[in-house]
Parts: structure tokens; sequence; C-alpha cells
């Protein structure tokens, strides 16, 4: 069982990671928020990014938040797969 929870952290960390990472690149190109795909990735990604946005702020027109969300969740995760495979 800690084994599958422990994978489980993993794979969710990437998959929000990559969420954050799409949203990101997404952000560079004129695709409207209509969007299907970045409708998703914002109700994904929000939660996580609108509370750092609020704590960083921006250097010029250089929004750091993604790259410092994609870095907490890195630690938070291989935290919590520490967490629980008891090292």
């Amino acid at each position: 069982m800690a084994v599958f929870l422990a994978n489980f952290i993993g794979l969710f960390a990437q998959i929000l990671s990559l969420a954050i990472f799409v949203r990101a690149i997404l952000s560079w190109f004129p695709i409207g928020g209509d969007n299907p795909l970045v409708v998703v990735l914002v109700q994904i990604t929000d939660p996580i990014l609108v509370p750092l946005r609020r704590l960083i702020p921006t250097i010029g027109m250089f929004d750091l938040t993604p790259m410092i969300a994609i870095v907490l969740l890195n630690v938070i995760a291989d935290l919590a797969v520490n967490l629980v495979r008891g090292l």
C-alpha cells in the first residue's frame, strides 16, 4: 500500500508540474481563454498559482510563479513520498 501511495503522489506531482508548464508555454501564444484546453489547464493550475501570485511579484514582464510552483511541487512530493516510505 505504501508503494502505491508513494507512486501516486509522485505521478500526481508530475502531472501537475506538466500542466503548469504547458499553461506557461501556452501563455506565449494568442490562444483565447474560451479554448477548452486552456479552460481545463486554468481550472487545474489556478489553485496552485493564484496563492503564489499573491506572494511573488512579477519581475518586469516575467512571471516566475510557474517555475516556483513546479519547484515547490517537487519538493513537497519528495517529502511526502519519503514520509510514506518511512525514510
